[in-house]
Parts: C-alpha cells; structure tokens; sequence
C-alpha cells in the first residue's frame, strides 16, 4: 500500500511540475547571457582552424540553420523560395503516414516543382544547398546573424554543466543503480 501512495505522489508532483512550467514564475531565473558580439572574430579564427566555417557544417547544425534562415527571410528575398522548399521536403522527410506524406508531396509538387523536372530521384536537396552556397553564404558570413552564430558557438564551448544548473525537488525513485530525482534545468526551466 506504501508502494502505490508513493506511485500517486510522485505522478501527482510531476503533473504538478508540468503545469507550473507553463506560468511565468516558474521558468527560468537564470537565463543564457550571449557574450560580447566583439567575440566574433575570436571565434571565427577558432571555427576556421578547426574548418567548422563551411557551408555544410553551418548549414545542417540547428543554431546555424535556424540564424541562416531568419538571414535569408529578412535580407536576402531571393534565397526564401529555395529555404521554404528546403523546410517543406525535410518535413516530408518525417512523415510517416502515407496518407500524409501524398497530400504533403502534391502540395509540395504543386507549390514548388515543375511538371518536367518532376522525378523520385531528383537530387532537390543537394540543388538547393548548391545555390544557396555561394553568394547567400557569403553574406551570411558578413552579417550580424553569423555574430550570433559566433556568440552561441563560444557559450556552447564554454559551457560546463554542475549541479547548480538544476534544481533538484525530490527522490520520484529508487532502483538497484541509484535514486532517480526530479529536476529542473534552470536556464530552460524543463523537467
């Protein structure tokens, strides 16, 4: 009987977390503070020597591509058709319901590719990360969103977890490897 009220009071005190998530007292107290945008050239010369400063590095990290697309919809109106078209057939990609994937592909079809370039094995992808390589990269580079690149980029490595970045609120269990605690990470404010 202990058993099951303990059960009850530890999914009573998550649901409890998960909602308290969601008011503004709860979320983080210490948020990520971005370094100096003069680090910029600091860690450029860094990402360089480590040949992190391409295209395809930039480009496929979430930081990097999201930076990269906010770029292209603001600055560069050329480069927002080939951006959109990239999103849409990488939400294609993650589909799994066939009846999903139809609809979302003559969407796709009907919004972006023409009738006589139309093939299963047409490499879109690779055309699109092509045109978007040369001079959109290139001013990319000398733009303020790559500084905000430069700063995440230096907090990534600089970052160093302890156990004052969580708050820890109690034991939800016990097992033959060692207690399991409900915490909270204190700059995103998830469980």
């Amino acid at each position: 009987m202990a058993d099951l009220e303990a059960v009850l009071a530890d999914v009573s005190y998550l649901m409890a977390m998960e909602k308290s998530k969601a008011t503004p007292a709860a979320r983080a107290s210490k948020k990520i503070v971005l370094p100096e945008p003069s680090i910029r050239s600091v860690m450029q010369k860094y990402l360089e020597e480590r040949n992190e400063i391409t295209f395809d590095k930039i480009f496929n990290q979430k930081i990097g591509f999201l930076l990269f697309k906010d770029f292209c919809l603001n600055e560069i109106n050329e480069a927002v058709p080939q951006v959109k078209f990239y999103e849409e057939i990488k939400e294609y990609e993650k589909l799994d319901n066939e009846e999903d994937r139809l609809c979302r592909s003559r969407q796709i079809y009907d919004t972006y590719i023409m009738k006589e370039l139309l093939s299963c094995t047409h490499p879109y992808i690779e055309e699109i990360c092509e045109s978007l390589q040369g001079d959109v990269f290139q001013k990319f580079m000398e733009s303020d969103k790559f500084t905000r690149f430069c700063q995440w980029k230096n907090v990534e490595l600089n970052i160093h977890l302890t156990m004052n970045d969580f708050s820890v609120h109690r034991i939800i269990g016990r097992g033959g490897f060692g207690e399991v605690y409900g915490c909270r990470k204190a700059d995103t404010g998830k469980m």
